[in-house]
Parts: C-alpha cells; sequence; structure tokens
C-alpha cells in the first residue's frame, strides 16, 4: 500500500536460501526470487520478478504492470512444477506462461550455423537501376540563381563597396538530384535467411522451477516518499488456501480503504462548492470596506 500517490519507489519481496546471514543482509544479498511492483515516473510502473539461477539475476522478458494508486493490493506469484508460471493481482491473473520462454534460463536451442555463409551470387535487391532510363539533358540547374529582379543600388560605390552581386533566390528550375526509376530485379532470390542449427550448449532443465531450499525472506525498500505499507506474506504450496487467504485479509482492507476515501472525497467536494458560494459574496464585502 502507498499512503501518498508514489512518483518513484520500488517494494519487492526477496526469497533467500539457508546461506543468508539475515543481520548483514543488504541489497547485493543474493537471493532465490525478487518479486514485486517498481514505479518510477510515467514510464516505469512495472512488477518485477526476477529468478537466480546458477548464480545469476534473469529478468522477465514480459512487462507486466503494477498499480500505482493509494490503495492496499495484493500480489501473488506461482511457480508450478511443470515449470509454467502465474502473477496474479488483487488474486486476478494479469500474466502467465513458461518459465523458459520468459527467461533466459537456458542458452537458445537453435543457434545460426557458424559454418553457413550467403552465396557470393545470391542478389536480395528486390528492385534495381533502370539501365534504359537515362537523365535528360536539360535536368542539371543551378540550385540558386542571381535574383533578376534585383537592382544595384543608386548609392553604391564600387570603389568602397566592392563590385556589386545581386542577390541570390532559389531556383524555380532546379530537380535536385536525378535518380534513375527503379524497376523489378529480373535476378532477385529473396531475403536471404541463415541455417540454423541445433545449440550444443543446449540443455533442458526439468527442474527450473525448483529451489532445494527456502529459509528466510526479505523486503528490499526504497521511495522518494514515505508511508509504503507491507504485511501479510505468505508463503505455501497450496494455491486454493493462498486465495482465500488473500481474499479474507486482503479484500476487506481495500473495500474499506476505498468506501473511506469515497467519502472523504465527496467531503471535500461539498466543502469547495460551499467555499465557492461564499466567496462572490466576501468579494462584495471588500469592495464596500474599500469604497
Amino acid at each position: 500500500k502507498h499512503e501518498q500517490n508514489i512518483d518513484c519507489g520500488g517494494g519487492y519481496l526477496k526469497v533467500f536460501d539457508c546461506s543468508l546471514e539475515q543481520k548483514d543482509m543488504h541489497g547485493e544479498t543474493p537471493y532465490l526470487l525478487m518479486f514485486g511492483p517498481d514505479i518510477c515516473g510515467p514510464g516505469t510502473k512495472k512488477v518485477h520478478v526476477i529468478f537466480n539461477y546458477k548464480g545469476k539475476n534473469l529478468l522477465i522478458n514480459k512487462d507486466i504492470r503494477c498499480k500505482d494508486d493509494v490503495y492496499t493490493h495484493l500480489y501473488t506469484l506461482i511457480v508450478k512444477p511443470d515449470n509454467t508460471y502465474e502473477v496474479l493481482i488483487d488474486n486476478s491473473k494479469v500474466e502467465s506462461g513458461e518459465l523458459e520462454a520468459d527467461w533466459e534460463f537456458l542458452p537458445p536451442k537453435k543457434i545460426k550455423d557458424p559454418n553457413a555463409k550467403k552465396p557470393e551470387d545470391w542478389d536480395d535487391r528486390a528492385t534495381i537501376d533502370d539501365p534504359d532510363d537515362k537523365k535528360p539533358e536539360d535536368w542539371d540547374k543551378a540550385e540558386h540563381i542571381p535574383d533578376p529582379d534585383a537592382t544595384k543600388p543608386e548609392d553604391w560605390d564600387d570603389e568602397m563597396d566592392g563590385e556589386w552581386e545581386p542577390p541570390m533566390i532559389d531556383n524555380p528550375d532546379f530537380k535536385g538530384e536525378w535518380k534513375p526509376k527503379q524497376i523489378d530485379n529480373p535476378k532477385y532470390k529473396g531475403v536471404w535467411v541463415h541455417p540454423e542449427i541445433d545449440n550444443p550448449e543446449h540443455k533442458q532443465d526439468p527442474e527450473l522451477y525448483k529451489k532445494d531450499e527456502i529459509c528466510a525472506v526479505g523486503f528490499d525498500l526504497w521511495q522518494v516518499k514515505s508511508g509504503t505499507i507491507f504485511d501479510n506474506v505468505l508463503i505455501t504450496d497450496d494455491v486454493e488456501y493462498a486465495n482465500k487467504f488473500g481474499e479474507e485479509v486482503w479484500k476487506p482492507t481495500h473495500e474499506g480503504e476505498k468506501k473511506m476515501k469515497d467519502e472523504q472525497d465527496e467531503e471535500d467536494r461539498k466543502k469547495r462548492e460551499a467555499e465557492s458560494k461564499t466567496s462572490p459574496k466576501d468579494d462584495e464585502d471588500d469592495d464596500d470596506e474599500e469604497d
């Protein structure tokens, strides 16, 4: 929950293995997973989902938009043993997919064949200059010409001012650089596609999802406005229980906040209306005092 309309700030939950020294935890402490919203200006409003795999932190290659209002929200990440995942906000799915497809856990399955090269006689030009098209003899005209309507000023002194020259103007007959027209290339073979081969470095990992141990969670928080609240952290292997827990804990809070804010907004609206009605009378009183 951001108690203020947040301009820039991040709030991430980090999951750690048992090697964590909790008293020494800091922003660079290695983690298994990082999850949470990141907001900074109008351009960055996304949910980070970062897995640590073989010592590297891997960012999701999708853009998941987060909430940026003042209400309490529930963020859920589900990682499944079939190497798929789901991201939920307020118990509604906003993204899902396969771990291997949406993170760079593994080298690509296919790579360009290093031994394949485009044939030297491969012509990938769709069009070519028309060999029969010739530049017209009268094409070449200067871009600028002396102004024919200009006259030498009467007070011009050649000895003092130098030889008079009329100012230059754009030439209406100037046609620019001549280029021959294009025709279809009879030798065009299409775009050459580099053949691919199986990547020898790619090896399937059926346990991308698996973490051997989970011993602690922590928050990584940074913000330029105070008043961000985090609570009710749940790690479980029961999706239905997590959903039910979220509905019982988050939903009443969210609904209560919205009801309270709507009431406050209505009070503020009435107050502004009342003030606007009294303003003209106040102005008249001020005028009377001046008289």
